[in-house]
């Protein structure tokens, strides 16, 4: 348990400014997160060097597939989370309500990564933003030791939570869920404003940190074309065409059990609606050995990098990331990855 950075006084109250949220806390209350609590008028991470998740993963899990290709990240969660997914696959952690974990400092995280070979940290299975104390400490001392820091968030921030990050992220994927609907992440997240979502992204695209955003496409209930559209334009004129948006199927869990899986056919027509609205690097997840898992080149057309699931299994860029083909330049940051098969998807031994 630490002192929160993120808050402030107002009154009998402390406000949290975590999240968008920004729950409003008399003495003894605890956050919907369920691990930010009033104590004495003061703002506590219950949470703190408790992680209850660990691992270590491609970085193409995230999905993060511009940044560090090939990498081996060590990934860390806690129990709590800012929202309710009612399709959430880490359910058991992120709503739980209570503080659970093995007792791992932020030096712990750091060493262990780097005895697991590891070349970054990922903030993940929950949402970071809840924790984001734990994570700064973490994150300030994996870039002494040479590891960059990731973020797998919904991106339900304020102005606090940005200027923070900024201190220490190397990269970020925001997944939006349902095309971004309002009406979905009401229904389904229980939020009743997307505008931070949006305003997170335009706000990260004025920083250093490698942005990429996927995008949950539930079947039946979130995987309108139009609202597609909305988002990829949005993508387009605020953030920019050459970032990378993910379309991620969909499958059945928590209390969305009774879905189907996402059609292969509907994350097709995401895609392509995608591409319409200008989107250079577009991407559908979930689907091992789709081509539409590949980087083609916004020039030439042809595939640049030819992935199977989280796998590398072809690279036709040159030592600038240029396209071998017709030189173009691909916005891919980090060089070429090791084309020898590893293990880059175990647990990890506390």
């Amino acid at each position: 348990m630490k002192e929160a950075l993120l808050y402030r006084k107002e009154g009998d109250r402390v406000i949290c400014t975590a999240c968008a949220r920004r729950c409003r806390l008399k003495d003894g209350q605890t956050g919907f997160c369920g691990v930010r609590k009033n104590i004495d008028g003061k703002l506590y991470l219950l949470v703190y060097g408790k992680t209850v998740a660990v691992n270590v993963d491609p970085i193409e899990k995230k999905p993060v597939t511009h940044f560090m290709p090939g990498s081996s990240i060590f990934s860390i969660g806690t129990t709590g989370c800012s929202w309710a997914c009612k399709y959430c696959q880490n359910y058991d952690i992120s709503q739980r309500r209570e503080v659970a974990g093995e007792k791992l400092e932020p030096q712990d995280i750091v060493d262990l990564a780097i005895k697991n070979d590891c070349q970054g940290i990922a903030y993940t299975y929950n949402e970071p933003s809840i924790y984001i104390e734990y994570a700064y400490d973490t994150g300030i001392i994996a870039h002494r030791n040479g590891l960059f820091n990731i973020f797998v968030s919904n991106g339900f921030y304020t102005e606090d939570t940005v200027e923070l990050v900024k201190k220490f992220l190397d990269a970020i994927t925001i997944d939006i869920k349902g095309n971004g609907s309002l009406n979905f992440l009401q229904k389904n997240v229980l939020i009743n404003d997307n505008k931070p979502i949006f305003d997170t992204l335009i706000a990260l695209k004025e920083s250093n940190i490698h942005l990429e955003i996927t995008d949950l496409v539930v079947p039946q209930i979130g995987d309108d074309l139009e609202e597609a559209r909305k988002l990829s334009k949005f993508i387009h004129d605020k953030i920019g065409p050459d970032t990378p948006l993910h379309f991620l199927r969909f499958f059945p869990d928590y209390k969305l059990n009774y879905l189907p899986p996402t059609p292969v056919e509907t994350l097709e027509k995401h895609y392509k609606v995608a591409k319409d609205e200008g989107l250079n690097y577009v991407y559908i997840g979930n689907v091992p050995g789709h081509p539409l898992e590949n980087t083609y080149c916004p020039n030439c057309g042809r595939a640049v990098i030819e992935r199977f699931g989280f796998d590398i299994v072809g690279w036709h860029l040159n030592e600038k990331n240029e396209c071998e083909y017709c030189g173009y330049k691909i916005n891919i940051i980090g060089p070429k990855p090791s084309m020898v098969p590893k293990n880059r998807f175990h647990p990890v031994e506390i």
